[in-house]
Order: C-alpha cells, then structure tokens, then sequence
C-alpha cells in the first residue's frame, strides 16, 4: 500500500505535475500560480484555528471548481452553508451537485480536525436552505492517511495507464466509501466499463447540443494563470492538461474545438484507459443523502490519492434526466437516483486548481 509520509513536499509534488500541462510551466504568472497552490495546500501547523480548518475543507471536490460553500465560524462551531449565487443552474438543476459538494468539504474539515485534536459531530439542519453544523471537541490527534492526503487530491482528468488495481487496494477503496444512506458500485470488467461509457456519451451529446450548457460551462473555464489568480475559482486549463492560453484565443479554441465529436472520443478514450468506474447512490434523493454522498466520495478520493490512485468525474448519466432512469435500471437500481459516476485508475498528476482564499468564504 502506497503511503503519504511527511517527507512528500507539496512543493515537489506540484513542481512535478506541473510538467503535465502544455505552457504550464513557460507561460507568464505561473510562477506565481506554484507559490499560490503550496501556499493553500499545505498542512496544518500545531497552532491551527477553524480559519485553518476552513483551509483544508475548501480543498475538496466541488463542481466545476465553483466552490459553492461559505463558512460560519463560532466558539468550537464550523457551520457550511449552500452559496447558492455560485449553482450551476442549468447541469444541476436541482442542487444536487451543490450539496454533495458541501458533504466533500465537511468530510474534508472533519479529517482535518481530527488530526488537531477535535473529534467533529456534524448534523444537518433541516433549515429552509440545509446546513451543516459541526461541532468540535478535544480529543486525541489522529493523523491519518486521507489527512496527509486532503493537499494531493484533484480530479484527474487525463488518459490512465490502463493497468488493474489490485485486490487489496479495491478492498481499501470500497471501505473508505461505506456509509449508512450510500450504496457504492463498483466496475472493472472492460463490458461494464463499455456500457457505463455508452450512458456517458448518451449524457455527453445531449448536453453538447444545449448552448445553454455550453455557456455555462464556458463561463467557468480559465485559459490563463492570471485569470485564475484573479478569480481563484473554475476550470484552469492547465488543471486537465490542455494548452494554457491568453483567455481572448482561449475563448476562440474553446468555440473552435470543444466538439460533441471531440469529447465524446475523449470520453471513450478516457474510460477505455480507467481501471474501473464507481457509482454513488444516496437512498433517498434529498439534500441529507447527497451530502451522504458527498462525505462517501470525499474519503474514497482521499483513500485513492493515498494509494496512489486517480480519479476523475462521468457525470453524465446522472446529469441528464432523460438519461438517467435508463442508468439506474441498467444498475439494477430503478427507482433510485444514481448521483455519481467517477472513473479511477493510474496516471501522473495534473497541475493542482485554486482555491477563494478564506476570508471570502467566511459568511
């Protein structure tokens, strides 16, 4: 099993990454994009505080990097609220996304407590707009694997290596998922990897032919370090590989290339190079389950980075609602609401993405 220890320097971990992205390392700014990202993702020092806390939560999975959480902080008290002015409207209509966002980022500041000293109880408070209340109390410091590895998680959006994952480590994968309320399904063979990938082009062409997903997604896209300085959220070109460009010629490649055709042979070749795919079911679809879901994800990517595993999202069958019925029985599952669909195998790193720095998080 592939071990995190303290001698992994973020600094070294991102220098290397940052090879994998074409400019990424040439291009004006990105000196100052490093010194960001190790800025935001290093460790907690012993003297930590709920600021600091805040940190490593804001550090979790999130859709389209738009980080749609804010943070109240009180005595012993961490309360994430839905940041509803940064929804993505038209690819989760519903929140869905939102919320499972924000069950990343409590699973992520319960990790992170732990290793301080702070056992974290999180309730959901059944307000008109769900929130999670977690309350911290002394305890002995755990410093955990998926603690180490809160700063080196990312989603991994390239071509894996193709290979197996061993028994052993599909065994810690599927442990660090299990959760009351969440069923986890897991897919290795090539003809169920072939099958989920005909839902993901299925979901992939329908949103491809509605502009307004397009626009949406466009507008969360950043073509330049110094657009993702500025805005410290989004999509940084570099963060899956793709060339970094001034944004004026990156909007223009964006219109020229970015083809149902194009992704949906990236898509093929994404998932054909996967060692398998996990999909995430909460038992109910409401916001209780999905932030479930989202604690669920949450520890299965950071058991992964652990071992040395990437992961990345499919989310298009769960994402298309004429997709999705047809999704849940092919799984077996018809009447419940499959909620995501992620891919997972052995690659390199990918540059790291930014994150809003604290104090505009903080309700």
């Amino acid at each position: 099993m592939a071990v995190i220890s303290r001698r992994t320097t973020i600094g070294f971990g991102l220098s290397v990454a940052a090879l994998g992205a074409i400019g990424f390392g040439v291009w004006p700014r990105m000196d100052s994009y490093r010194e960001e990202v190790e800025r935001q993702r290093q460790l907690l020092s012993s003297d930590a505080g709920l600021r600091d806390l805040v940190r490593m939560a804001t550090l979790a999975a999130n859709g389209h990097n738009t980080q749609p959480w804010t943070f109240s902080l009180a005595d012993q008290r961490v309360t994430i609220l839905p940041d509803f002015s940064r929804r993505t409207a038209v690819v989760d209509p519903d929140d869905h996304h939102l919320y499972v966002s924000l069950g990343c980022a409590a699973e992520n500041l319960i990790i992170a407590a732990a290793a301080q000293g702070q056992a974290a109880e999180a309730v959901l408070e059944p307000t008109a707009e769900p929130q999670i209340d977690i309350a911290l109390s002394a305890a002995e410091p755990v410093q955990s694997e998926l603690y180490q590895a809160i700063p080196l998680r990312q989603s991994t959006r390239s071509v894996y290596d193709g290979q197996p994952i061993s028994g052993a480590d599909m065994a810690l994968l599927e442990a660090a998922a299990r959760d009351d309320g969440v069923s986890v399904l897991f897919f290795t063979a090539a003809e169920a990897r072939d099958a989920i990938l005909d839902f993901v082009i299925q979901g992939n062409s329908t949103q491809m032919d509605d502009p307004a997903f397009v626009q949406e997604l466009r507008d969360w896209l950043r073509f330049s370090p110094a657009r993702a300085l500025t805005t410290g959220d989004g999509l940084f070109s570099a963060c899956s590989g793709n060339p970094v460009l001034p944004d004026w010629i990156g909007g223009q490649m964006f219109r020229l290339f970015f083809t149902k055709e194009s992704e949906n042979d990236k898509y093929r070749d994404q998932i054909r190079s996967s060692a398998g795919i996990a999909v995430f079911a909460g038992d109910r679809p409401d916001p209780e389950h999905w932030i479930k879901v989202g604690r669920s994800f949450q520890r299965f990517a950071l058991r992964a980075t652990a071992l040395g595993i990437r992961n990345a999202h499919l989310n298009q069958p769960v994402e298309v609602a004429t997709v999705r019925p047809e999704f849940a029985r092919w799984l077996g599952m018809p009447d419940a609401r499959p909620d995501l669909v992620v891919r997972f195998g052995r690659a390199p790193a990918l540059p790291m993405s930014l994150r809003r720095p604290v104090s505009e998080v903080l309700a």
